[in-house]
């Protein structure tokens, strides 16, 4: 087992249920990394979704994209955030609970249960199973929660005006590295001007040439990504440049491998390749 930072010692640590302990990164555009684990903000946040810190690039996303909100100013009563492909994970009800109103949405049902999303837990369906962990009080939940079906390939044009969106691993599933894409710069037409978009997706550590590029998992190459950071450049977005992180501790070049572990799970194996997540932060231009 590869050497690694006690993290259940580090949450008692960590003040872990003030604000105040999550201090300002701030995260950009990057790769996860076992050094993000030592930052005070992650066993917060774990708090706050009732989970236990360890070291899975999964949990990593969810605290990534809470987070990077969070130092954005977005999670605060009044605010406005739309989810795509939510499955059940527990960000909807972590943003309803700071007062935000949360559109979520993801596939119908029908197609779910076809490419086995249902069979693994990863799909919605309702709103009940969103707060199943009572992250959010029942009542507030109920108020400032809506579920909608939606396929991320043709967003629907009445999902505007918001000032956040966000997925988590979701883009890589849409077909093909150029559907993936596309759907990232379509989420920015449902934001405000200077609203915020965050995306994580799989990251392809092993070559940024070859790669898979279409099918049910696709792997997205730095060029994929700084290519698309040029795209939304000129047309007046801005994309927070992307850091791809070598990492400090054994655990950044252990590999896991199938099946794969509930723990040590911040690289694994993909066909040939050695992938990670990524996160991507995109700001909506003023004039766009």
């Amino acid at each position: 087992m590869p050497d690694s930072i006690d993290l259940t010692q580090l949450a008692r640590t960590c003040t872990g249920n003030s604000q105040r302990s999550l201090g300002c990164i701030p995260f950009r555009s990057e790769t996860c990394s076992s050094h993000h684990y030592l930052y005070e903000c992650y066993p917060y946040w774990c708090a706050q979704i009732k989970e236990a810190p360890r070291y899975h690039r999964k949990q990593w996303e969810f605290v990534y994209i809470a987070q990077a909100l969070w130092e954005r100013g977005m999670l605060k009563p009044g605010m406005k955030g739309l989810g795509f492909g939510v499955g059940q994970e527990p960000l909807v009800a972590l943003f309803a609970s700071h007062g935000c109103t949360i559109t979520a949405t993801d596939m119908d049902s029908s197609q779910a249960q076809q490419v086995g999303w249902t069979q693994t837990n990863q799909h919605a369906g309702n709103l009940a199973r969103l707060n199943a962990r009572e992250i959010c009080d029942p009542k507030d939940f109920e108020e400032l929660v809506a579920f909608e079906t939606v396929d991320m390939n043709h967003i629907p044009p009445h999902l505007h005006g918001y000032d956040f969106c966000w997925s988590a691993c979701c883009f890589e599933h849409l077909g093909s590295i150029p559907q993936g894409l596309g759907f990232v710069k379509n989420s920015l037409k449902t934001l405000k001007p200077g609203g915020l978009a965050i995306h994580t997706t799989e990251f392809n550590l092993s070559s940024n040439t070859r790669t898979i590029k279409q099918g049910g998992t696709v792997l997205y190459r730095e060029h994929d990504l700084q290519n698309l950071l040029q795209e939304l450049q000129e047309s007046s977005h801005h994309m927070e440049p992307l850091l791809i992180h070598k990492g400090s501790q054994p655990l950044d070049d252990h590999v896991d491998t199938p099946p794969y572990s509930d723990d040590q799970h911040l690289r694994l194996l993909i066909g040939q390749y050695d992938v990670t997540s990524a996160g991507l932060i995109i700001r909506k231009g003023t004039t766009a």
